[in-house]
């Protein structure tokens, strides 16, 4: 069984992090294109949250900025601080590849086809943006090779937990994406040792409080306020 609330905190924690982006970008071009994936992140999220907050009577302002860190279900990749840009990069290749499998394989789903198709396509380029930079950065300069390898070696091991079941299935398409690209990019894919867990029963980092403090301050300071 799908679990919708993990993918909403995944899709909404991701679109978070990349409007921080907003204004910062490298280039005009590139400010706005990572503006458009974040509302692309954060629409798919306002579905996911509206599908699952109806068993409970829950709206997705409920989901989204009236629970803790430790009823969020992301996977712990999301909330991690994007650092500089091939973070950014490397982050969203390694969460694209996941997604664009994963919704393609819920396209079908009697409840959640509707916004999987819709999600497939955004995913598509969410995943084509992402492969083209880490290849631009991976072979260009020796700094930025040394950037993107960096952002490798530390993101990898948070892969591991969007393979956990029922997911467990995606991990072979995702690897050979990945894998093309990193060797496209002249980067060398790390081994597979520490696999931190937890962020799907609620059990996050410490970047998960700062970022939810930020994130629901409004909504807190002034509850049931609309304009």
């Amino acid at each position: 069984m799908t679990d919708a609330l993990a993918l909403a905190d995944d899709a909404l924690i991701a679109a978070q992090r990349l409007a921080e982006w907003c204004s910062r970008g490298p280039e005009l071009e590139e400010d706005i294109a990572l503006a458009n994936i974040a509302l692309d992140q954060l629409g798919t999220a306002r579905l996911l949250l509206t599908h699952a907050g109806q068993e409970n009577g829950r709206t997705e302002d409920d989901l989204a900025f009236l629970r803790t860190d430790r009823e969020f279900r992301n996977c712990l990749l999301v909330e991690l601080p994007d650092g500089d840009f091939a973070v950014t990069m490397v982050k969203l290749l390694f969460l694209a590849a996941y997604q664009k499998p994963l919704y393609e394989s819920l396209s079908e789903d009697g409840e959640l086809g509707p916004i999987a198709a819709k999600a497939v396509k955004e995913s598509t380029y969410h995943l084509d943006h992402a492969k083209l930079w880490t290849i631009r950065l991976g072979d260009g300069t020796e700094e930025s090779h040394r950037r993107a390898q960096a952002a490798v070696d530390d993101l990898w091991p948070y892969t591991h937990e969007l393979f956990e079941p029922p997911f467990d299935p995606l991990r072979t398409t995702w690897l050979e994406t990945v894998q093309t690209t990193l060797e496209e990019a002249t980067l060398t894919r790390p081994e597979d040792r520490w696999r931190p867990t937890g962020g799907r029963s609620g059990v996050h980092t410490e970047h998960l409080s700062l970022l939810l403090a930020e994130m629901q301050v409004l909504h807190r300071a002034h509850p049931g306020a609309t304009w």
